[in-house]
């Protein structure tokens, strides 16, 4: 029992940061209740896709991005959470149950909830500088805390095609977007992805030729577990957000590269590369410096809050 509990304030703004989290085909398949004196996590399946993912492995994954969007927003608020994950096994879409205490803010808490809002998924080329080893450790030291190793992917056959296959759908996916739909708000697609944003080559980390472009020097991360389960899946989730949330406040350009692992073949084909490397394999992501002149990416649209949270009743913690 805590003695406190956070206002209706705090738990809005927390909850607003929560809901900024990316996630896979932008389905943004989470769903948050408040309660008496905690935060609970559950999916809502209806916003994934159910014939390709039957398993709920991009569910759980863009869960896992949410909850970590959370803590790290309620700690700059001044609130630690004590996470139980996959609370209740007869309860399967219950991914995280959250109790809340006061605590101060860290300085890292503040840097970390900060970048959440400038945090895009740039598929645009990245400039020629290199990402340092030092960035790369620290970005991988902080995913460790969600169970997860990381390491760079310096070069593997056929993983550059199937990358560059995945970013040119994107840009594909965003091409279809008429301007109108753009500006008329909630659409099922990542609008932070510019029509012009494709790679022109197949490599890891692709060269690209242009007067406007230099030499992309990006940097491609594995994330794994030892397992893959659910636990581990929400997992990967969370870390993935620490990845890109932590790149953001570097000053680094990122962005997830889930498509190689959504299908069976390509993630098994993975699996028997990677296992040695990461476990199992559970997300791909690109970081990188941006380009000097690169345009800011607009915000992408979300939901609005009251379509991803419930609030259990006058004695919740947003009653306080």
């Amino acid at each position: 029992m805590i003695d406190r509990s956070p206002d209706r304030e705090t738990i809005h703004l927390a909850l607003s940061l929560a809901a900024r989290a990316p996630s896979i085909d932008d389905s943004q398949p989470w769903l948050w209740r408040v309660g008496p004196q905690s935060l609970h996590l559950y999916a809502n399946s209806d916003r994934g896709a159910p014939d390709s993912d039957a398993e709920q492995r991009d569910v759980l994954l863009s869960c896992g991005a949410s909850l970590h969007h959370c803590v790290v927003a309620l700690a700059a608020l001044g609130w630690r959470a004590k996470v139980e994950r996959l609370p209740d096994p007869a309860e399967p879409d219950h991914l995280a149950a959250l109790q809340l205490y006061p605590h101060p803010a860290s300085g890292l808490d503040v840097v970390l909830a900060a970048a959440i809002p400038r945090q895009r998924n740039d598929w645009r080329p990245y400039g020629s500088w290199p990402v340092s080893a030092a960035d790369i450790a620290l970005i991988g030291a902080r995913a460790a805390h969600a169970g997860t190793t990381t390491r760079r992917v310096e070069s593997l056959p056929g993983l550059g095609h199937i990358v560059a296959q995945a970013v040119r759908r994107h840009a594909a996916d965003y091409d279809q977007l008429g301007e109108s739909v753009i500006r008329g708000g909630w659409y099922r697609s990542l609008a932070d992805i510019p029509r012009w944003n494709t790679p022109e080559s197949d490599s890891v980390v692709p060269q690209l030729s242009g007067t406007e472009c230099a030499e992309d020097n990006a940097v491609l991360l594995a994330l794994g577990t030892k397992e893959d389960s659910r636990l581990a899946r929400l997992r990967a989730g969370e870390a993935t957000s620490v990845v890109l949330v932590s790149a953001t406040a570097l000053g680094l350009a990122s962005c997830p590269v889930a498509e190689p692992l959504q299908s069976a073949e390509t993630r098994d084909e993975l699996q028997a590369n990677l296992v040695g490397i990461v476990g199992s394999p559970q997300m791909l992501l690109r970081i990188g410096w941006p380009q000097v002149n690169a345009d800011p990416l607009p915000s992408p649209p979300r939901r609005p809050l009251a379509d991803v949270s419930e609030w259990l009743g006058p004695q919740s913690l947003t009653s306080a």
